[in-house]
């Protein structure tokens, strides 16, 4: 099973929310996940990511890939 830290979208139409989500790296963007790590809000202007390094750290260790823009959003975190 291939595992994959990505976003899955909430919210409403033009008004997008995101999840940063582990999921199997099959499964639709919106399906079934295994852990929020954390949120990704791009219309806020103060805190745009809150996310936990810990638990991010652990499913790195333990062969979780990134998507790219994930792998993005951490680096401007550091």
């Amino acid at each position: 099973m291939a595992v994959r830290i990505r976003m899955a979208r909430y919210g409403k139409r033009n008004d997008p929310f995101y999840r940063i989500v582990v999921a199997d790296k099959e499964k639709p963007r919106d399906g079934k996940f295994l852990e929020v790590l954390g949120t990704y809000d791009p219309n806020n202007k103060q805190q745009k990511i809150k996310a936990d390094k810990d638990r991010i750290a652990y499913w790195i260790s333990n062969g979780a890939t990134p998507s790219e823009t994930v792998a993005n959003l951490l680096k401007t975190m550091s």
